[in-house]
């Protein structure tokens, strides 16, 4: 681990043992650390929106401050990556974040050959679509992005 995701994930342990992590649970502040062990950017400098569609959804990352390079830039390479290996059905890094038991994750898994994973560019941020016709994994996607809502708490939305 590089200095400076350690220097973020003692942060962010520490400020949630000082403060009960703002509201939040331990299972809140747990993957918030581990979450500062994947993810390249601060959680505390940006936003996770995911979306629901009839066909799947939209996962997407932005900077709270759409001038922070420092963060965009890394949030764009992370994601490119994980469309890429979520394309290939690679889950591995919501399972280091979430637990490999995390609601709708075997099903993407097994079912990727038939979803659809596109990357975008968006101002502040980046974007990934999730496409499928088929209706259980819809309604895994669904649940696996209202998993991600509650775990990420303050740092993440319904869209």
């Amino acid at each position: 681990m590089n200095r400076t995701r350690s220097a973020t994930l003692a942060l962010v342990v520490a400020l949630a043992l000082v403060t009960g992590c703002s509201g939040g649970t331990d299972r809140q502040a747990d993957v918030a650390a581990r979450g500062a062990a994947v993810m390249p950017f601060d959680l505390e400098r940006t936003t996770h929106r995911f979306t629901k569609a009839d066909t799947g959804g939209v996962q997407t990352v932005v900077a709270d401050d759409p001038t922070d390079t420092g963060q965009i830039d890394p949030i764009r390479q992370h994601l490119r990556t994980e469309t890429d290996r979520f394309s290939r059905g690679d889950y591995t890094d919501p399972g280091r974040i979430h637990g490999d038991d995390m609601p709708g994750l075997a099903a993407l898994r097994t079912g990727a050959a038939r979803i659809t994973v596109t990357y975008q560019d968006i101002p502040a941020g980046g974007q990934i679509t999730y496409t499928t016709a088929d209706p259980a994994l819809v309604t895994a996607l669904h649940a696996w992005f209202d998993a991600q809502v509650t775990d990420h708490g303050p740092h993440a939305e319904h869209g």
